[in-house]
């Protein structure tokens, strides 16, 4: 049994030359199934997005543990599946609720825009996360060689992602504005750290994001009133 176990976690997929582990394919897969699923309102897309999650966890800290193929670690990409899992939960518990009180076929939320406060609280916990989050990736990650700047954007991933995940909970358009600031930095990074598949998928990811956005704001306009909107009514 262990030794099946270690062949399915170990397993690749020769692509022109480059070893792809298939965990970090399948993962990836769960999370643009995830994305596709935020994007529709559904209820479905947190469950899936934590199975993806799990295997993306694997995938990013694999190399910590000396099991993977000499990728340096991704501390932030590893740490922000742990936090990824946690906030789904409450989003899963958020949307369900509010998916009770409606029709079976509608979306389990009504989007909104974030107020004031909330906009400065997320975006001051950012900042802060951020500043925190690269000084102890830099600790943690002390026995291996890397610019400062390397940390600086695994903890902008990091924080950026919890923000977003947060959003999203909430009903917030704002979160698809976090992950865009979160892929702009997260595709460059994913790809010089020679996750290809990671680094495609979030690519891709940020087409889905603008059009997730433009979405998002149309069904807020068209399923809230004027005045629920200026007050940012809850979801």
């Amino acid at each position: 049994m262990s030794d099946w176990l270690t062949t399915l976690y170990d397993a690749k997929v020769d692509i022109a030359g480059y070893p792809l582990l298939w965990r970090e394919i399948i993962g990836n897969g769960f999370g643009f199934a995830s994305a596709v699923g935020g994007l529709r309102r559904r209820v479905w897309a947190w469950p899936v997005g934590i199975v993806g999650n799990v295997i993306l966890f694997t995938v990013f800290f694999g190399m910590a543990l000396s099991v993977d193929d000499g990728r340096h670690p991704l501390y932030g990409q590893a740490a922000r599946q742990i936090f990824f899992i946690v906030t789904s939960v409450y989003g899963w518990w958020t949307w369900r609720r509010s998916q009770a009180a409606r029709a079976d076929d509608a979306p389990a939320i009504t989007p909104r825009w974030a107020t004031g406060a909330e906009r400065l609280g997320y975006l001051a916990f950012w900042v802060g996360g951020v500043v925190l989050a690269q000084w102890i990736f830099a600790s943690v990650g002390a026995t291996w060689p890397a610019p400062r700047w390397y940390h600086w954007t695994d903890a902008w991933i990091f924080i950026g992602s919890i923000v977003a995940t947060y959003a999203m909970a909430r009903g917030w358009n704002d979160f698809w504005l976090a992950w865009i600031a979160v892929d702009l930095v997260g595709v460059p990074l994913l790809w010089h750290s020679e996750y290809y598949p990671s680094a495609v998928l979030y690519a891709v990811y940020s087409l889905l994001v603008l059009y997730g956005f433009v979405v998002w704001v149309r069904a807020t306009h068209r399923e809230r009133g004027p005045a629920a909107q200026r007050e940012g009514a809850p979801v």
